[in-house]
Formats: C-alpha cells, sequence, structure tokens
C-alpha cells in the first residue's frame, strides 16, 4: 500500500467536510439575500413573505464568507496533506482538527447573525454569545496549535540520513 493509497480516505473525508461547509455558505448566502430585502422570496415560485431576518449586513456577510473560505482551506489542507511532514496518525489528527475547527467557526458565526448582541468576542450573561465565544475560543485554539505544528515541523532542519 502506498502513501497515496494511505491517505486516500482521510483526503476524501476532507474534500466532502469542505464541499458540505461551502454549500453551507450557500444556504447562509439565501439568510443574507433574505435578511437585505427584508422578505423571503424564491423565484420563479409565487409568493413572497414579508420578513426581516435578523442579524445586521456584517454579521450575514462574515457567517456567508466563513463557510465559504473554511470549506476552501479544508480543500487546501485536503491537496497539502502528502506534503505535510506528519506520520499517518499526525495527518489524521490535523484533518479530524482541522474539519472540527471549519465547523466550530462557522457555527459561531452564524449565531452572530441569527441572535441579537451575540458576536462571541467575549463572555457575558447571554447564552447565546457565550454558546458563541465556546465556539469560536475552542476553533482558534485548535487552529493556533496546527499552524504551530505544521511550521514547527516544515522549519526545523531535518535529521542526517544515516
Amino acid at each position: 500500500m502506498t502513501a497515496t493509497d494511505t491517505l486516500k480516505p482521510l483526503r476524501r473525508l476532507l474534500i466532502g467536510h469542505g464541499a458540505l461547509l461551502m454549500f453551507i455558505g450557500g444556504v447562509i448566502g439565501f439568510g443574507f439575500l433574505f435578511h437585505l430585502i427584508g422578505a423571503i422570496t424564491l423565484w420563479p415560485f409565487p409568493g413572497t413573505i414579508e420578513f426581516q431576518m435578523p442579524g445586521s449586513y456584517k454579521a450575514w456577510r462574515m457567517s456567508h464568507l466563513e463557510a465559504l473560505m473554511n470549506g476552501s482551506i479544508i480543500w487546501l489542507v485536503a491537496a497539502l496533506l502528502p506534503h505535510l511532514p506528519f506520520s499517518i496518525t499526525g495527518l489524521r489528527r490535523l484533518s479530524y482538527g482541522i474539519i472540527v475547527t471549519g465547523w466550530t467557526l462557522v457555527a459561531g458565526a452564524l449565531f452572530d447573525a441569527l441572535f441579537p448582541n451575540s458576536r462571541g468576542l467575549a463572555a457575558n450573561s447571554l447564552l447565546t454569545n457565550n454558546i458563541a465565544f465556546g465556539l469560536f475560543y475552542v476553533g482558534i485554539l485548535i487552529v493556533m496549535a496546527i499552524l504551530a505544528l505544521i511550521a514547527w515541523r516544515s522549519l526545523r532542519p531535518e535529521p542526517p540520513s544515516p
């Protein structure tokens, strides 16, 4: 079994989660659109539901783009996987970590769009804000650890060959 065969399931997992995050970004984009026009209209279907989506322009834009960017980054990790200086166990952990990071950051951003005063920048007395804060906190800690490990493993000198 070659290294490529060993990595194929991980790469497929990353590609699938990246695609799903980008699909969710498209769904969130409809929420963004409905927020902008102040109604739910699905042309060519007749009828309009007059409803102002909660949140702000910035919150909807961020959650929409967060999903698209995180999906793209996960695809980038899938492409780079064979070149990262880790064992198969390390690559598996890195893959799961980047998937968790992608989903936590998107979910945290969506809380800001759906619930008032839930930006998640700091903990406070509002439950929805604290959920967003916790999601961001987990995602940021994981991605910072992953980036530090990749940098350390990639930039340190290789041991001499015997």
